[in-house]
């Protein structure tokens, strides 16, 4: 838009970036450096999320001069509101079985399950349509109109449980999601935080459950100890705290 000049740039006064840390790490970087180059020398440029890695605020040398830091603490990321348990299910082949003896539970709201990868994601979600559960589906390999498709159901409550990689993780809002399912550990300490966000949104209350196997409690604990926070195992009435 600016190369075809449909875009003026020179009454610009401020460039936000947000969710930073993925447009400065996802392929966004050099097109990020393209703008900037554009505007007024007076821009104001401001960076705003969740997680910011060192690395990625070593980058904004680049395009800030004399930078402001507002950080928030990480013991005081992990949102209010949002009860955090685990299940403890031994072996991956327990979480399917977990998760359908969970399936009323998380049909009283609309709940979002996390899975690490896309395969895993398309076979979860044969997996519970096969045992005749409802659920929608999104990842990163879907076409944009199909998945813009997706959450307009979604959104509007005519789909309750949504099956999805860290796609889902940033920047969606649906304030009607109030239960958070890690059916995978996430990959990083970053994203697990991006992930219970999804639940308890503008003050309403919101629970995760991490399905947690043997080898994965080391993982769980280093969560903890990151945020500062505490996870307990799920209790039997979690259905009353949704």
């Amino acid at each position: 838009m600016i190369r075809r000049r449909s875009l003026r740039t020179r009454a610009i006064k401020m460039l936000v970036l947000d969710e930073a840390d993925e447009m400065l790490n996802k392929g966004f970087k050099e097109q990020i450096y393209d703008v900037y180059r554009y505007l007024p020398p007076a821009t104001q440029v401001v960076l705003i999320s969740a997680t910011l890695p060192h690395e990625i605020l070593e980058m904004t040398n680049k395009f800030m001069t004399d930078p402001i830091r507002i950080l928030v603490k990480r013991d005081e990321l992990t949102l209010e509101g949002i009860k955090q348990f685990f299940v403890a299910v031994e072996r991956e082949e327990w979480k399917f079985d977990t998760l359908c003896d969970l399936y009323d539970t998380l049909t009283i709201t609309q709940a979002v399950i996390f899975c690490n990868t896309k395969r895993k994601v398309d076979w979860l979600t044969e997996k519970m349509r096969e045992a005749n559960f409802t659920v929608s589906s999104m990842h990163g390999d879907m076409p944009q109109k199909e998945r813009e498709s997706i959450m307009k159901e979604f959104r509007s409550g005519a789909s309750r449980v949504l099956i999805s990689t860290d796609v889902w993780a940033r920047g969606l809002d649906v304030p009607q999601v109030s239960l958070i399912i890690n059916y995978d550990l996430p990959n990083n300490r970053e994203l697990y935080i991006h992930r219970i966000g999804r639940s308890g949104r503008y003050g309403r209350k919101g629970v995760a459950i991490n399905f947690v196997k043997n080898d994965d409690i080391r993982i769980l604990r280093d969560i903890e100890q990151y945020y500062s926070t505490q996870i307990d195992e799920m209790p039997m009435n979690v259905a009353d705290l949704i």
